[in-house]
């Protein structure tokens, strides 16, 4: 899907394929624990949705309806659609989307975005656990038998109601099937939740700025479609294990977005898991909308984590510019620019979110 953007953007001119802002810069930073910052004993564990008990998942799940509960801090005259706190940060997620996204701010700007919700559910909703992750390949054959999406009180939901004029999926070259569901939910924790910003078009080529309906309020209910071929064909073992195999930051980007890792490939293990679920999750401007959207890049934070401590001290690097889709106009990246969070928190710099035990983080995964 992305080289389908990618391939617009050349013919529009907005995009080189040889563009020389695409960077590798490697620090010497010790990743250990064992650093003066986060001591070991004191260090959060974030844990695979599998791994908690019933319990402790319905904690969680309750923390995020008590967010959707929460009165909104973004003023109601300029962001008509944000109607809670929880929409707070699906808001904050279009606003920087055209900078977040298939750039060299993708993987630390979500980092820290993760560790605000997560201190969110903490700190105003109670929740004393911490972030739990979607471990992909363990579900990728059947996602409506997972915990998370088995529509039990325990889970994150279920599959939409069936819409039988649920189209197919295009997703660069390759014309997807489309998944089991398309419809809205109606069990599990969030069978009574409502969506109210978006949704965007797909048709991200020529974006400049916020498109429509921006910030508009547009309630409905919450729609998924499980998709077993897409879960099983981008998001399996083999596309984990090749990840962390990349030997730069440069290949561990391209197979994150593009499977095959060439620049003609359909989608990454990024783009399987928000296409693995339908319409709210595939949206890239709001796609936080679909609970399973913090799970899903809490596992791509878990695997850029991995990655970076097989070689802690050449790993710290990051690649590519400010904009999505790094064109030419984009600013190259740097330890000392700044990533915004609007209402959420201060500007912090991209150094400050490259490692998971510094700098007032203080997390590993298992």
């Amino acid at each position: 899907m992305v080289q389908f953007y990618k391939s617009v953007l050349v013919a529009l001119g907005l995009f080189s394929v040889a563009h020389s802002s695409l960077i590798d810069i490697d620090l010497d930073l010790d990743l250990s624990t064992d650093n003066g910052c986060c001591p070991q004993r004191n260090e959060a564990s974030r844990k695979e949705w599998g791994e908690l008990t019933p319990s402790q998942r319905i904690d969680y799940t309750d923390a995020v309806l008590c967010m959707q509960k929460q009165p909104q801090h973004l003023p109601r005259e300029e962001f008509p659609g944000v109607r809670n706190r929880f929409d707070d940060f699906v808001a904050t997620h279009i606003n920087y989307t055209l900078h977040v996204h298939y750039s060299g701010l993708f993987l630390p700007w979500h980092r820290h975005f993760l560790w605000l919700w997560e201190t969110a559910l903490r700190d105003e909703c109670g929740y004393t656990g911490h972030l739990p992750y979607w471990d992909w390949p363990k579900w990728d054959n059947d996602l409506a038998a997972s915990p998370l999406f088995d529509c039990s009180e325990s889970s994150l939901s279920g599959d939409g109601e069936y819409n039988p004029g649920e189209q197919s999926i295009q997703g660069g070259s390759q014309t997807l099937p489309p998944g089991t569901g398309g419809g809205c939910v109606r069990c599990g924790p969030f069978k009574d939740m409502e969506l109210h910003l978006g949704p965007f078009s797909r048709n991200l080529a020529s974006t400049t700025e916020i498109p429509a309906p921006g910030f508009d309020y547009n309630p409905r209910c919450f729609n998924r479609s499980l998709n077993n071929f897409v879960s099983s064909n981008y998001n399996n073992e083999t596309i984990v294990d090749r990840l962390l195999s990349s030997t730069d930051i440069i290949d561990f980007q391209t197979v994150m977005d593009h499977w095959p890792p060439r620049p003609d490939g359909v989608l990454g293990p990024h783009g399987g898991g928000h296409f693995s679920l339908g319409a709210t999750l595939q949206d890239l401007f709001a796609s936080p909308q679909d609970p399973a959207f913090m799970l899903h890049h809490a596992m791509i934070d878990r695997l850029w984590s991995i990655w970076q401590n097989k070689d802690a001290k050449n790993r710290n690097a990051i690649n590519g510019t400010n904009a999505i889709l790094n064109p030419p106009t984009g600013k190259l990246v740097t330890l000392d620019m700044e990533m915004e969070f609007g209402v959420l928190d201060r500007p912090r710099t991209i150094g400050e979110a490259m490692d998971p035990t510094k700098d007032g983080y203080c997390y590993s995964y298992t």
